[in-house]
């Protein structure tokens, strides 16, 4: 994976964030486990009539307990190595990350790993099939549409995911033969796609519990230790003639250079921008003549009312306005796409997306 090079201050604030990230995983089990003797101290405060009327209360606890240490063990997996992932730089993290000083992490910090485990199943479990169809389905069968194999080298047309997270879409896209690179900011989602992509080398050969966290909206108490396993294919079916890979960093810094690429696809990524405006500015600018910009899904603006951050949240009305004056021309749209993220779908609590599918050109 590429890196983006920086200066000492740079280095020191990224070995920091590093460090955070690698805590906020290794603290995973610590966590989970006190949400589980939180219910346990409760569960024995309970009068005993009513204790009898829910026997397996805590057997299920045990359960739960259980599926939090295997996940753990996942984590350790995923961990290893890591320090070498960027240009074989190393931040300090030694003896598996044993040396490292152990601060305990925010509560979004936390609430990112929990959902990182969650990402295993929408991009590389069964479980997840239907949610990408809904979501990158579209995204292939247009790529393959503009650039047909019968016309195309395939592996000639470069292909860029912004936000590429544990890396499924960008797998598809390079297994149908383009040349494609995801891109991902998040250190959450590049320890977990280099894991899969890179040491998951048979399918289903891991088990874990992503619901594990989910103490409430359970039809049945099994649903909450309910396993996946992972990956639902060979991720190394790729042809070796076809270049595939993952670069890490702000995909504004990352992707300067003029007319590199022939299609930007991004699904669930344009609204993770503080600024939106600069990244159509940037697709605008990266995108060879005539090549294309797909995309799909919501305007969930994620730095809305967060603390000490700042965004400009436009509706779809005005995204595509700045979309056209910019210089792009859409060539298509599909309002109201059925779609959802990283759901569990036996739960009691559904959400669902009416996203946006649009493909804008450059013009030759």
């Amino acid at each position: 994976m590429a890196a983006v090079e920086s200066g000492d201050d740079d280095d020191k604030l990224e070995t920091e964030h590093f460090l955070r990230i690698v805590n906020a995983f290794r603290f995973y089990r610590s966590h989970a486990l006190m949400r589980v003797e939180s219910a346990d101290r409760y569960y024995k405060e309970l009068p005993d009539h009513h204790k009898a009327l829910i026997p397996d209360f805590r057997a299920n606890l045990d359960l739960i307990r259980t599926s939090i240490d295997h996940n753990y063990e996942i984590i350790k997996l995923i961990l290893q190595d890591t320090e070498y992932m960027f240009e074989n730089k190393s931040h300090g993290l030694e003896n598996d990350g044993e040396t490292i000083k152990q601060v305990p992490p925010t509560t979004f910090d936390m609430d990112k790993v929990t959902s990182t485990l969650k990402q295993f199943v929408r991009d590389w479990s069964e479980d997840g099939q239907v949610e990408r169809d809904a979501c990158y389905k579209p995204v292939t069968e247009e790529i393959t549409r503009r650039f047909p194999a019968s016309e195309w080298d395939p592996s000639s047309v470069y292909v860029l995911v912004p936000g590429a997270g544990l890396g499924r879409l960008a797998f598809e896209i390079a297994n149908l033969g383009y040349s494609c690179q995801g891109n991902e900011w998040s250190l959450f989602m590049l320890f977990a796609s280099n894991f899969v992509l890179n040491k998951c080398k048979h399918v289903n050969s891991f088990t874990m519990y992503p619901w594990v966290h989910q103490w409430s909206n359970n039809k049945l108490k099994a649903d909450q230790t309910r396993p996946i396993t992972f990956p639902d294919i060979e991720t190394t079916s790729i042809a070796p003639t076809v270049s595939f890979s993952m670069a890490a960093g702000d995909f504004l810094e990352v992707y300067t250079e003029p007319e590199s690429w022939d299609c930007v696809a991004t699904v669930f990524f344009i609204d993770t921008a503080h600024n939106i405006i600069a990244y159509i500015e940037t697709m605008y600018k990266i995108i060879k003549p005539g090549g294309c910009w797909i995309n799909l899904g919501p305007l969930l603006y994620h730095y809305t009312d967060m603390a000490n951050e700042s965004s400009i949240e436009l509706s779809y009305e005005e995204l595509k306005n700045v979309i056209t004056k910019i210089g792009f021309v859409l060539e298509k749209e599909e309002v109201d796409v059925k779609s959802t993220y990283t759901q569990n779908r036996l739960s009691m609590l559904q959400y669902e997306y009416q996203s946006v599918f649009f493909v804008a050109t450059k013009p030759s």
